[in-house]
């Protein structure tokens, strides 16, 4: 079973300018928890994202037989609804899981209000087999 610890992005990651320089006990504390992730075996991936700025939007408007496109380039407004960073793991359950983010660090620093969110991914045994699943299956997509 796969899960991505979601962190939510904040006012401060939204306005990052350049060069970081996070505060050092909140390096120490994220490095600590993804070493004991990578010793026990379950970290498959982790990373903070830049800013919304950076980025853009892909849109899919309905158009009759086709999809139209559009383009909306960053920042994005709504900061509640924006990802800062994630870190991916593999376990055994969803109690397994859960005790590992119980122990995710606070991504803001300790003592300031934040949120992580926890989604577990699809597998490509959740779908009916096909030749479309086997091919994922085939070029590693989904967790095969």
């Amino acid at each position: 079973m796969r899960y991505m610890i979601i962190v939510k992005a904040t006012t401060e990651t939204e306005a990052e300018t350049g060069i970081q320089t996070p505060d050092e006990a909140l390096i120490k504390a994220m490095t600590d928890y993804h070493e004991q992730l990578a010793q026990a075996g379950v970290l498959l991936d982790g990373s903070g994202l830049k800013p919304s700025r950076l980025g853009w939007r892909i849109s899919f408007s309905e158009t009759g037989t086709d999809d139209r496109r559009t383009i909306t380039d960053g920042p994005f407004a709504e900061t509640k609804e924006l990802v800062a960073g994630y870190t991916l793991i593999q376990v055994r359950s969803r109690e397994e899981a859960l005790e590992w983010t119980r122990r995710f660090p606070n991504p803001v620093g300790r003592g300031r209000a934040a949120e992580i969110e926890v989604r577990e991914l699809y597998e490509l045994d959740d779908f009916a087999p096909s030749e479309s699943v086997n091919r994922l299956r085939d070029i590693g997509v989904g967790g095969a």
